[in-house]
């Protein structure tokens, strides 16, 4: 079983505490005089009557403290009535009942609850305390609020209703302008409905008080090269340098990021080069040194026009890297193995004076634990204990993962516990690490501890994690357990998708349970004919943006 090998203690301690101790004061308490006074001093000192203050009205005293008394009534009345109205307020919100007349409620407690739900994307609800919050007397329409629900919105994949604020916007006498613009053609492009999208931005164009920026330009390009559209990505480009708008820093970040998670090393290479970044030290020709195929090359043939273009831009620029770019690139290396690569990278950045951070830190600590090397990884935690870099509970995940890979049961329960008392909540990706180690390992039991766990929290799963659960329980041979999962997600609402089928029926070929394995799979195959004409028409919708997603 392998272990990491890791410094004396290279994990945060639990608790951060100040020293006890008090700091020395400047000044020392002289001792009192044992000695008794004599005559004379006893003469000259000031008796009890002198030092006494002058004597207090006991009438007046008195007054004071019945004033006093009575303010502190009054106060905690005020207090008690802000209280119940603040519960009430939220009663309201929550829809347990409440007061009849809900057109006067505290406005403070209702733009949180608002905050509350637009931060964690809970679109529903928020749309829902926002149609309260225009019923109240105080309410005066704010464009801000309207973006900030548009943009959430987009985020979730809800285009139909973005649209519906955008014209409650207009319709309420809010002024529009590129903000307003940009917030609805991220939530269309978001959704990939790029004709609408592309019509928003034509639109945005030809008016005269709502111009798109580069800002409007760099989300529209991030829609599109997450489908592999990157022949919109070379219109909008070409669009931008029509209409004198130069790339910011964020746009060729975003770039950058997308050709790595692409696995485009290659072009990731000329456009490092290219893109005043000779901290790197790389070329073109780095690519045969990085390890990359010569016979890779051609398949980037394509996106020629578009190089050409984005380094003219480039050259023209003034656009200096920041820590994005440093974490994008040894992102782009470390998570394909290169892990020479991305040193050699980290090292240029950290001598062009770009400081790391956080996620700096969680994507060395990912690349090296999957690649196994796991001394780097324990010198990377040694160096963020020494210099007080907080963990994350992305850091936690990647940590636990790694110890789970390795065998390390021990280290992983004691990191999980570890999380815990730092009050940083176990999300669905922790779960799948403790799940996917506890099945390497054989144990069951410590897998049925993990579901009582999730029991007493309000951890929201996914197909991802009962897939984890499935393929754990095929592992092991408990078949039984195994198909509770599909009950299991049929109680949490949760659909199976393909690879829960197939990781069913790779369970049962290989313990040579062929009835089983057929039964699944023909109820695999019915399945996959009701949504073929789905998914036929969403790649004939890919394909027509101009770009194969499997390249």
């Amino acid at each position: 079983m392998a272990s990491l090998s890791t410094p004396a203690n290279p994990f945060p301690p639990p608790v951060h505490r100040r020293p006890d101790s008090k700091p020395p004061t400047a000044w020392t308490r002289r001792k009192p005089n044992s000695r008794p006074a004599t005559g004379s001093e006893q003469t000259n000192a000031p008796t009890v009557s002198d030092r006494a203050p002058s004597r207090i009205d006991a009438s007046k005293l008195k007054e004071r403290e019945r004033k006093e008394a009575v303010n502190r009534k009054i106060g905690s009345q005020k207090a008690i009535s802000i209280i119940l109205r603040r519960e009430a307020t939220k009663a309201v919100i929550e829809k347990k009942g409440g007061p009849n007349n809900s057109k006067k409620l505290l406005p403070r407690t209702v733009l949180e609850a608002l905050h509350e739900r637009v931060t964690a994307l809970r679109w529903e609800s928020a749309l829902k305390v926002f149609e309260l919050l225009r019923e109240q007397l105080w309410y005066r329409p704010n464009s801000g609020m309207y973006i900030k629900l548009i943009v959430m919105l987009g985020k979730c994949k809800q285009p139909e209703k973005a649209h519906s604020l955008f014209q409650a916007m207009i319709d309420e006498g809010c002024g529009v302008n590129h903000e307003s613009y940009t917030a609805l053609l991220s939530a269309y492009s978001r959704s990939g409905l790029f004709d609408k999208a592309f019509s928003l931005l034509e639109e945005m164009k030809n008016s005269l008080d709502c111009k798109p920026d580069v800002y409007t330009y760099s989300i529209l390009i991030k829609s599109c090269v997450q489908v592999y559209a990157f022949d919109k990505v070379d219109s909008l480009l070409s669009d931008m340098a029509s209409q004198g708008i130069k790339p910011s820093t964020i746009t060729y970040n975003t770039l950058i990021d997308a050709y790595g998670k692409a696995r485009k090393l290659v072009k990731l290479l000329i456009l490092a080069d290219q893109i005043k970044l000779p901290i790197l030290g790389l070329t073109a020709s780095t690519e045969f040194v990085c390890g990359i195929p010569p016979f890779l090359s051609p398949t980037l043939m394509w996106f020629a026009k578009m190089e050409s273009t984005l380094v003219e831009m480039l050259r023209e620029g003034q656009c200096e890297p920041d820590v994005w770019t440093m974490n994008s690139t040894i992102r782009a290396f470390g998570g394909s193995g290169q892990i020479e690569t991305m040193e050699k990278c980290y090292d240029k950045f950290q001598r062009a004076g770009i400081q790391a951070d956080i996620k700096t830190f969680n994507v060395l600590l990912d690349s090296y634990g999957k690649t196994g090397n796991y001394e780097k990884m324990s010198s990377v935690m040694e160096y963020m204990q020494k210099y007080h870099f907080s963990w994350t509970l992305v850091t936690y995940n990647i940590v636990i993962d790694a110890f789970g890979r390795a065998g390390d049961l021990k280290q992983v329960e004691f990191l999980f516990r570890l999380m815990q008392s730092e009050r940083i909540k176990p999300n669905c990706v922790t779960l799948c690490s403790l799940v996917r180690a506890y099945g390497q390992a054989g144990r069951a039991e410590k897998i049925t501890g993990v579901l009582h766990f999730i029991e007493d929290t309000d951890v929201t799963l996914d197909v991802i994690f009962f897939n984890c659960l499935v393929d754990a329980y095929g592992m092991m041979g408990c078949f039984a357990e195994m198909k509770g999962v599909l009950e299991m997600m049929e109680r949490k609402h949760c659909k199976p998708d393909r690879i829960t089928y197939r990781t069913m029926i790779n369970a049962y070929t290989t313990a040579g349970m062929t009835s089983h394995a057929q039964e699944l799979k023909d109820f695999m195959n019915n399945s996959v004919q009701k949504t073929s004409h789905q998914r036929h028409n969403h790649w004939q919708e890919v394909y027509r943006l101009g770009s194969n997603p499997a390249v």
